[in-house]
């Protein structure tokens, strides 16, 4: 998957992520775009780990392992700036 694949999908698990679990976090549509970049990457390995599949396109089920991930990784950001 080409490295525009991966700002898409980032930008949409991201921003779902942010829906889903709303909050303050400063950086805008940057910190949304990481996040949910980094959300594709967890969501894709822990759905190839479990035999679910990866993150290969933009396609429904790459978005949904991605907006997991970025679930997920917004839920451990929370928790780490709060320490």
């Amino acid at each position: 998957m080409g490295i525009l694949s991966w700002i898409v999908v980032g930008l949409i698990a991201g921003y779902l992520a942010k829906l889903v679990l709303p909050g303050r976090e400063r950086g805008g549509i940057l910190t949304t775009l990481l996040l949910g970049i980094v959300g594709g990457v967890v969501g894709g390995y822990i759905g190839s780990f479990l035999g679910l599949g990866t993150v290969t396109g933009i396609n429904l089920w790459s978005i949904l392992l991605a907006f997991g991930g970025a679930v997920l990784v917004l839920v451990v950001y929370r928790a780490l700036k709060k320490r």
